[in-house]
């Protein structure tokens, strides 16, 4: 990747995550709180829908953009020795590194982040201080190993899943898949993604806002799975409200790198690689072959497949592809 390439995807990535992670933040304290073990109510309900902004606002740049970077740079690097067949597995590698990465920026700030929407009366500052005290950086890092293992499996179902929907819609039309089409693929990806991984987003959720000691703040999921399931059973491992399918770090957060999770926006990010004339989206290399060789058909051809189409009443361009991807 051209350096050029590198900061277009770092600012846009770290503008992505801003953008749906404020815009979507009451949805993310609300599922906080259903996946507390206190409940709903005694977590704070719909009261101080806000708590904990602070640390996500900081947070979020930094790491959407550690993300994006990495998911773009690795993807870019594969992308050289792989075969159309192997491009699910690139998107997968470069997605779980690019986890790997986040999740040094992300864990501290989501820590802070749950234990604010939890105690809405106690400040984001009140909060870091009392965890630095008590249980040192260490307490800041709780749930690193759980938000890994529930980050990558969401990234290995959103990912690919998000490129293969663009890589259909572009062969089905006949060109590169505008914005707003990407974010539709990650969306539907994103909420696939979430409904899936959603008994390790309880169980990352339980081990941030356990009591120090506790055996479930050790960080064992396994644990912190059968713990829930022992007392609540199905409904306590799928405590995410349905209007929160969140992708991410998309994705995209998740193009916003759009919500419909987490993590992480499509609209953000593609409205970020507009302001940095990025190309539009990155197409499967049989697909780019396919719409370069029209630019290179010879030229009479063109012209009278073109008057052919003029003669019927039809659109020359008749759904064909008819050039390489834009730039946005």
């Amino acid at each position: 990747m051209e350096p050029r390439e590198s900061w277009a995807a770092l600012a846009a990535g770290g503008i992505a995550g801003v953008f749906v992670d404020l815009i979507l933040f009451p949805l993310d304290t609300v599922k906080t709180r259903l996946q507390s073990p206190q409940g709903f109510r005694k977590a704070g309900g719909f009261r101080g829908i806000y708590a904990g902004v602070p640390s996500t606002a900081i947070g979020s740049f930094p790491n959407a953009a550690a993300f994006f970077i990495t998911y773009e740079n690795v993807k870019s690097v594969l992308h050289h020795d792989s075969t159309s067949y192997l491009t699910p597995v690139t998107h997968m590698v470069a997605a779980s590194l690019g986890e790997v990465v986040a999740c040094l920026i992300r864990v501290p700030s989501e820590v802070v982040k749950q234990r604010a929407q939890v105690s809405p009366s106690a400040g984001t500052f009140r909060i870091l201080s009392h965890t630095l005290y008590h249980e040192g950086i260490q307490g800041l890092y709780r749930g690193y190993k759980s938000t890994v293992l529930r980050e990558i499996p969401f990234s290995l179902v959103q990912f690919p899943l998000w490129e293969f929907l663009k890589d259909l819609w572009s062969w089905k039309q006949g060109h590169v898949v505008d914005s707003w089409q990407s974010a539709v693929c990650g969306a539907f990806a994103g909420g696939f993604a979430a409904a899936v991984t959603t008994p390790l987003d309880v169980a990352k959720t339980r081990i941030m806002l356990a009591k120090a000691g506790s055996t479930t703040a050790s960080g064992n999921v396994l644990a912190a799975l059968g713990g829930i399931w022992r007392t609540q059973g199905l409904s306590g491992l799928q405590a995410r409200p349905l209007a929160v399918p969140c992708w991410t770090r998309s994705a995209p957060q998740e193009g916003l790198s759009m919500c419909s999770s987490s993590r992480s926006g499509s609209v953000g990010l593609f409205t970020a690689k507009l302001a940095f004339g990025c190309y539009a989206e990155d197409v499967d290399p049989s697909l780019q072959e396919m719409l370069a060789s029209q630019d290179d058909a010879d030229p009479d051809q063109r012209s009278q497949h073109d008057a052919t189409h003029h003669s019927n009443g039809d659109d020359p361009h008749g759904g064909t592809v008819l050039s390489t991807p834009k730039r946005l």
